[in-house]
């Protein structure tokens, strides 16, 4: 007995050592394999870019490529899949089942006789040393089909919340791509203009400040000269400062790798804003019904009543039915197979004193549901009327801006006319080209915000920013195409 102990012992030592596991760090292999394998997963999954990129075929990559697009996509597809296998749920239960029970010698019995206290029957037996057996029994309990059919109702509804998350995330990516690409170009045009002009502003500067230098022109307006031109330069850096980085920002959105090079196309600058198609109550009656936010709540709330009805079904008594058929390979039963069926009941008793406060967590959740609802519904009004201020704010701004470019461009035209006729200095023209780019930038910048703000208005209102067939498996070209007459409807009405 010692010999088998301290088997035993070092037998469980050497157990509990083998299944003791440790942690290790990432080597730097791994991280390298990685980090590879990432950029090859994304590169694989993108549209070769050919061309310069438009605003719609931006929208259309970040349709296709966007990968918190894809996320949600596939939190949409995993809801769907829970809510499918949730139905099988309440299917009955068919359990198939086999055995085998075999022993060393017979498993024999006698019998004693109750009434004597004898022995009433040689030792004998009725099963044989090897035995063979298998069913299949359906059972199906009554209750548990309907807490099943009303858990299969919730995660469909759990499904269509992931679907509208789905749509507030692509809503907000098309929003984004409208900022960042209108930025871009914005940045892009005062970039060029900065570009082609930076040699005669850095020509003009250096000899302004020889001449101040040799003393060769009064020291204040060469000094204000000086100081006007720097100014100019500051204004069209500060205005391309934010800007710089939209062009990241929008290989981002579309899901390109931020050190790929593309270019963009450069729209043509719309004459006016136009002013909104709808008024603000009416733009609060098309977000109530449209936005996510609320739709997702609706939903919420679904799910909430219907825990109240599984609250009740809980608190009653429960009918399970069964049917089965059986086979043993006993030879000594009498009937080798047969069928058996049966009902059972059973009432869980302390589920019925616990279905007042089952009740009043399920309407204390249905309550909560209930008030996130009026909340979304309260910032989604907000939110439209946000929107539409900024957007009319932002109009006036732009036309102001435009008319000062307007100006800015007459006054430069008639400065580039009295140069050529030497009647102002090349000074004068160096410093009204730079105005002129430092308006047009500013009108380009308001332009960027004006676009953002009109998207901003869909965002706002809860409206797909693509077509009903659109499903965004289709080609590049093919869902760009779709997007230009939808934007191109909605730009001649915005808000409608």
């Amino acid at each position: 007995m010692r010999k088998l102990l301290l088997s035993t012992v070092w037998a469980g030592a050497l157990v509990l050592t083998g299944c003791a596991t440790q942690t290790q760090s990432i080597t730097e292999a791994e991280s390298t394999s990685f980090s590879q394998g990432v950029k090859a997963d994304i590169a694989a999954k993108q549209t070769p870019v050919t061309q310069s990129i438009t605003l719609y075929e931006a929208m259309a990559r970040a349709l296709k490529n966007n990968l918190d697009h894809r996320v949600a996509m596939m939190e949409i597809d995993l809801a769907q899949a829970d809510y499918k296998v949730s139905r099988y749920d309440q299917l009955p239960r068919v359990v198939a089942s086999g055995g085998y029970y075999g022993r060393s010698n017979e498993a024999g019995a006698s019998s004693l006789s109750l009434l004597s206290g004898r022995q009433s029957l040689e030792p004998s037996t009725s099963t044989e040393r090897d035995v063979f057996t298998g069913d299949l029994t359906a059972t199906w309990n009554v209750l548990d089909f309907g807490l099943s059919k009303i858990r299969s109702e919730q995660l469909a509804d759990e499904a269509r919340i992931y679907e509208e998350r789905r749509r507030k995330v692509i809503i907000q990516i098309m929003e984004d791509v409208h900022r960042a690409y209108f930025r871009a170009v914005s940045a892009e045009r005062l970039t060029q203009r900065l570009t082609g002009l930076e040699s005669d502003v850095r020509t003009a500067f250096d000899q302004s400040r020889s001449q101040f230098a040799a003393r060769r022109t009064a020291p204040m307006p060469a000094l204000s000269y000086q100081r006007e031109l720097n100014d100019i330069q500051a204004q069209a850096q500060s205005l391309s400062r934010d800007m710089i980085v939209a062009k990241m920002e929008l290989a981002s959105l579309m899901g390109l790798l931020p050190d790929q090079d593309y270019t963009l196309q450069m729209p043509t600058r719309s004459v006016l804003p136009r002013r909104l198609a709808m008024s603000y109550p009416e733009m609060i009656d098309v977000a109530l019904k449209n936005r996510p936010e609320v739709r997702e709540s609706i939903y919420a709330q679904r799910i909430g009543e219907k825990e109240m009805k599984k609250a009740v079904l809980e608190a009653l008594p429960s009918l399970e039915g069964f049917a089965g058929l059986d086979v043993s390979s006993n030879d000594f039963l009498f009937n080798n197979n047969w069928a058996d069926y049966g009902a059972r009941a059973s009432w869980n008793l302390i589920n019925v004193f616990s279905i007042g406060s089952r009740k009043k967590k399920a309407k204390a959740r249905a309550e909560l549901e209930r008030q996130r609802t009026l909340a979304a519904s309260m910032a989604v009004m907000t939110q439209v009327g946000v929107a539409r201020a900024r957007y009319e704010s932002l109009m006036d701004s732009f036309l102001t801006a435009n008319a000062g470019a307007e100006v800015q461009s007459d006054i430069l035209g008639q400065i580039e006319a009295l140069s050529k006729a030497s009647s102002a200095s090349r000074q004068t023209l160096v410093r009204e080209r730079m105005n002129a780019i430092v308006s047009e930038a500013r009108r380009d910048a308001i332009h960027a915000e004006m676009a953002e703000a009109s998207a901003h208005i869909y965002t706002a209102l809860g409206y797909d920013p693509y077509t009903a067939e659109l499903t965004g498996e289709e080609d590049v070209a093919t869902i760009a195409a779709s997007l230009k007459t939808l934007w191109t409807q909605r730009a001649a009405a915005p808000g409608q």
